[in-house]
């Protein structure tokens, strides 16, 4: 039985190079490869795939969302994600949102195969230094609300201009600040950001 790949990543390097490797593999095809997130679902409801490889940080919606939105629409297709970003708050987060597996891109061709074959024949797939740090790591520590205002601040701009893009007032907003910065022991709103990105809980 051959296993259909859909693969998505906004690096077009990298999705030849996927491709070229599983396509020399005797059991798998790859069937489509798209560079945005938003183009998954449409993509997978077109090539039907078995299992889908995903980034994490790509444009129009990361890996992360797109995987929820997957696993909503076709509950059956298996996904891995592929990731340079090996956080472990994107580990948690892929997980919940109904990933079957986490490995990162200096997997070698081989190990990357056998992952692919695991995730569909319904096994979960993690790389293991990721799980022991996600074990060590915790859960996020921010509410929806704080982690909501973190992200528009990534975007810099005043309190304002987080206020408007969250709907919030902007004493809340100052509020959500605060407690975010307290709660990543961070220095400042950026440091916040910073801290909370790489730790995979934006």
């Amino acid at each position: 039985m051959t296993i259909r790949v859909l693969l998505a990543d906004d690096q077009a390097l990298v999705r030849g190079a996927l491709a070229t490797l599983l396509d020399l593999e005797p059991d798998m095809t790859v069937v489509g490869e798209v560079g945005r997130g938003d183009e998954v679902v449409a993509a997978a409801q077109e090539h039907r795939p078995d299992v889908v490889l995903l980034d994490v940080e790509m444009p129009g919606l990361d890996g992360i969302g797109a995987t929820a939105a997957l696993h909503e629409v076709l509950p059956d297709v298996r996904v891995l994600i592929v990731t340079t970003f090996g956080r472990p708050g994107y580990l948690r987060r892929a997980l919940q949102s109904g990933a079957s597996g986490f490995v990162v891109k200096d997997t070698p061709a081989r190990q990357l195969a056998e992952a692919v074959r695991r995730v569909h024949s319904g096994l979960r797939v993690v790389d293991p230094a990721l799980a022991a740090d996600s074990l060590a790591g915790g859960d996020s520590p921010l509410t929806a609300r704080e982690t909501e205002v973190l992200r528009a601040a990534r975007q810099g701009g005043s309190v304002a201009d987080i206020a408007r893009a969250v709907s919030l007032s902007e004493g809340t907003v100052r509020n959500h600040l605060s407690s975010a910065i307290g709660k990543t022991m961070a220095r400042n709103r950026a440091d916040a950001v910073r801290v909370a990105e790489e730790s995979g809980w934006l």
